[in-house]
């Protein structure tokens, strides 16, 4: 049931295209895993090998801390409608915000969204399907649009006091590099 390859097909591309929901992994060599849930249109297909995704403002920011001490990362789509079918990409990420050159060069394939923190860039080292068998379905009723009306009624000078208290430490009070 489970197939591997290098890399995206355009057929797996199509795939994720589709999807209106993605998981983020990933795990310094020590305290806790994260796996978070993304949604939005933060989600950019760069090439076979290579895709992006923007990180929105959020209350914690583990992703960041963990990518600095340990780069793997694993991208999680699930199909909860249609034909069945769970894909996983696996690689090693980087991360880039605003004072990054590539920052605005990326941004480009995104929305202009208040509260963008972030993007990470996944080098594709291993793809991997299966089956979904077990996946329930469940209808999509629409994006939430709660991020976006918070991070707006901050404005950026609040984001940025935000990340201050929030987003510069990771729960085992890893630097996130929000600010360096």
């Amino acid at each position: 049931m489970g197939k591997k390859r290098p890399d995206l097909t355009p057929q797996l591309q199509e795939f994720i295209k589709e999807q209106k929901i993605f998981f983020v992994g990933t795990a310094a060599d020590s305290g806790f895993v994260n796996v978070s849930p993304k949604g939005m249109s933060t989600f950019y297909i760069l090439n076979s090998q290579e895709v992006l995704w923007l990180n929105m403002t959020g209350s914690g920011n583990e992703t960041a801390a963990h990518i600095l001490k340990d780069a793997r990362m694993t991208v999680m789509f699930c199909s909860f409608d249609k034909n069945p079918l769970i894909l996983r990409l696996y690689g090693t990420a980087e991360v880039y915000h605003e004072r990054d050159a590539v920052f605005s060069e990326y941004m480009r394939y995104f929305e202009e969204t208040t509260g963008a923190r972030q993007i990470f860039k996944l080098s594709i080292d291993l793809v991997q399907s299966s089956c979904g068998f077990g996946v329930p379905f469940m209808d999509y009723k629409g994006e939430r649009d709660t991020l976006k009306v918070w991070a707006e009624h901050k404005g950026e000078s609040g984001i940025k006091e935000y990340w201050t208290e929030k987003n510069q430490t990771s729960l085992d009070g890893f630097d996130t590099g929000i600010f360096e």
